[in-house]
């Protein structure tokens, strides 16, 4: 297969992507970095608290 026809069939597959609205696309990434804060908040808080509860096994 060569290239340009490669081409040609990916543009035309493209064509049949049903490609979500603009709204949808905004509230998607809206949602997506809410809930990345949110689990990175969570894994600090958890990392914090066993590095507390661990502290007085590390030896320095």
């Amino acid at each position: 297969m060569s290239i340009t026809t490669f081409l040609k069939q990916t543009r035309n597959e493209l064509h049949h992507v049903v490609w979500p609205s603009r709204a949808r696309t905004i509230a998607y990434t809206i949602i997506i970095l809410v809930v990345s804060l949110v689990l990175g908040y969570l894994l600090n808080a958890f990392d914090l608290g066993f590095r507390a509860a661990l502290a007085p096994f590390i030896i320095k």
